[in-house]
């Protein structure tokens, strides 16, 4: 049955909003944004034809509030909801809503997103329709004892974790009985603030895994398709972090056989529209675990590898059309890339960053290179939502030829305001196991002191700041003549300057000394050498310096300077010489809040007395738990906050003394 609507509503924010909006408009559908008080300045505000203010800026009060959101689709005379993902795009209760004002749902069916948003229910119902599952409980009983047998039975180490919802949250591993009820407990609060359900399961840990997902398709015509699979196994704290598709190192037997598993999950429950079922793998074969029933994050890998834009077949699924292509029409070509990239710090536990994005520089797109974001420079990144700030989806002929445009993409994007994970996906990007497709969900916990480890800058990396330097002065001059280059050129004799920067705490300089014959430079642990630079079309650098020449890449903002070299990325403070060193303003007794967020729990009383890393208060930030520990022993004087207090970043939460001995 057709169900034309000439206008879509999009209940959700950012990236995936702005997403849906350019392919509603090249269908030729009209497109209304939703937006709290934080995202009123947002680019998916402004891309969309009409935009409604739904609220302040919690979630809560904005994107998860279903009322407001229907009641913005009747008024701009919307005909549809796509809900995108996360917030509200797997609650049966809103998609049932949607259908009663008369609106279609962009989704499928209330009862499927039940009967598989439930991971108990979905097990169930997989095992009774013949797809592998993980040994472990999925039972309704909740009680401690009752899930402490089942880990039990199900021999450790297991996996805790929340029956309702996916991204990682409400997840927590349990190696051994002792670990099991700070486990269970830390689960369950994630999932009740995440979910609002704080139902559990309990799962066998399958070690060294790779985490493989299939994407289906299915329309209300009885017919499910699967669009190939994506790996995702390289993943830190549960969380997908680069996606790739095809899978690496599968066989097409296994492939056959996952897909297929995949399609009768979905005939299952009379799949309609796009969903992912998921699968932990290894030697042995591989399980069901759950499947998301909405479009994921990575799918650009997916689209990428067919051709076929999935938001266009989801619209067209849900107007009744039957889908585009059958089975054995849907091909796969050469092979994609997608990267995560985060306000987060990735040397401080990546905790995020939040602040005002001052200069962003992306990688060219075409050639096998996309950028999703709803970010701009000068966008503000606050704690309210997650912190992805873009996709880095790349596309090529193999596997090689897809990771080393990523690894090239990586080294042309930047951003400065905010910390973010570049470096680090560029480090992962590189690793051995990697480039091999030798993964497994462990990698980066095993490899994150590697993967994390701050960069130095030393010989060349100091000659390329210095020409960042140069090239930051050279923009600001008006005048084009002789003067105003910076070759050193003088007419006679020669002067010194020097030229001092700070990265990781640590102080470098270097001399520039002018002379009729050109610049040259003498920096640590190195006589003067020839320097030279020059401000490519594209703005990177190409920096001559004893002997060589090399092209990088770099950002300003403020004093602060990130720049990229073949031998990594650094981030720099630029030093007035004039001025002297900044004053340290470290010190102090306390804990402080690492980023703004809200006290959910306290763990210790004051008086007591603690050991280093010690749990002594739960913070949310950016819809996660962290961990906040006492900085050394010593005793716990006083809080200076409560439980449901939102705070700002760097404001103290409780008194803190340290041990005299």
């Amino acid at each position: 049955m057709r169900r034309s609507f000439e206008t879509v509503l999009i209940a959700n924010r950012g990236e995936i909003a702005c997403r849906i909006v350019r392919t509603a408009r090249r269908m030729g559908l009209r497109t209304v944004a939703v937006f709290s008080e934080a995202d009123r300045e947002a680019l998916h505000v402004e891309m969309a034809d009409v935009a409604v203010h739904i609220g302040p800026a919690p979630a809560a009060e904005s994107y998860l509030d279903a009322a407001r959101i229907i009641a913005a689709a009747v008024e701009t005379g919307s005909g549809a909801v796509h809900p995108g993902y996360g917030f509200l795009s797997e609650n049966a209760d809103f998609a049932e809503a949607c259908a009663a004002a008369g609106l279609v749902f962009v989704g499928p069916t209330p009862a499927a997103i039940r009967a598989m948003g439930s991971k108990a229910q979905a097990k169930a119902l997989m095992a009774a329709s013949g797809v592998p599952l993980v040994p472990g409980y999925h039972g309704a009983a909740q009680d401690a004892a009752t899930l402490r047998d089942a880990a039990s039975r199900a021999g450790y180490p297991v996996l805790v974790k929340a029956s309702a919802g996916g991204g990682g949250k409400g997840m927590r591993i349990a190696r051994g009985e002792a670990e099991l009820a700070e486990a269970v407990a830390a689960a369950k609060r994630e999932a009740k603030a995440a979910f609002g359900d704080d139902h559990l399961l309990i799962e066998k840990l399958i070690e060294r895994p790779r985490h493989i997902e299939v994407q289906i398709f299915g329309d209300s015509h009885g017919n499910v398709v699967s669009l190939f699979e994506r790996e995702c196994t390289l993943q830190r704290r549960h969380q997908k972090v680069i996606e790739e598709a095809p899978a690496a190192r599968l066989a097409e037997d296994q492939r056959q056989a996952i897909s297929a598993a995949a399609r009768a999950a979905g005939a299952a429950v009379g799949y309609v529209g796009a969903g992912t079922v998921e699968f932990v793998a290894n030697d042995e074969g591989f399980h069901f675990i759950e499947m998301n029933t909405r479009l994921q994050v990575e799918h650009p890998v997916t689209e990428m590898i067919t051709g076929i834009d999935l938001v266009e077949w989801q619209l067209r699924v849900a107007a009744g059309e039957p889908l585009p292509l059958r089975q054995d029409e849907i091909r796969r070509v050469g092979h994609a890339f997608e990267a995560r990239i985060y306000a987060e710090d990735a040397e401080r536990g990546f905790l995020p960053s939040i602040g005002r994005i001052g200069t962003w520089r992306q990688p060219a797109t075409g050639e096998g290179v996309r950028v999703d974001t709803g970010f701009r420079e000068g966008d503000q990144v606050t704690p309210f939502y997650d912190p992805m700030l873009a996709k880095l989806i790349v596309h090529g002929a193999d596997r090689a030829q897809a990771l080393a445009r990523l690894t090239g993409a990586l080294d042309r994007s930047i951003v400065m305001g905010v910390k973010t994970n570049i470096g680090f996906l560029r480090a992962l990007a590189s690793h051995p196991d990697v480039a091999a497709g030798a993964m497994d969900t462990g990698l980066i916990e095993r490899e994150l002191a590697a993967l994390t480890a701050p960069s130095s800058p030393a010989g060349h990396d100091v000659a390329a700041a210095v020409a960042a330097v140069l090239a930051r002065e050279a923009a600001g001059r008006r005048d084009g003549g002789p003067w105003g280059q910076a070759d050193g050129w003088m007419i006679a004799g020669e002067r010194r300057r020097r030229v001092r920067f700070e990265a990781d705490g640590a102080s470098h300089e270097a001399t520039l000394v002018y002379r009729r014959q050109g610049l040259l430079l003498e920096a640590a642990a190195k006589g003067g050498a020839a320097f030279a630079m020059s401000i490519r079309p594209d703005a990177r650098l190409d920096v001559f310096y004893d002997g060589c020449k090399e092209t990088v890449d770099y950002a300003w903002s403020g004093a602060d300077f990130e720049l990229v070299s073949r031998r990594g990325r650094f981030r720099l403070h630029l030093v007035d010489v004039l001025r002297g060193q900044d004053a340290d303003i470290s010190g102090g007794k306390g804990i402080t809040a690492p980023m703004p967020g809200s006290i959910r729990q306290v763990l210790a009383e004051p008086g007591n007395s603690l050991e280093k890393g010690a749990p002594v208060l739960v913070m949310e930030a950016m819809k996660m738990e962290h961990v906040l520990r006492a900085p050394s022993a010593g005793r716990l004087v006083a809080f200076r906050c409560a439980v449901g207090d939102f705070v700002q970043e760097g404001a103290e939460l409780a008194e803190f003394e340290p041990s005299k001995d």
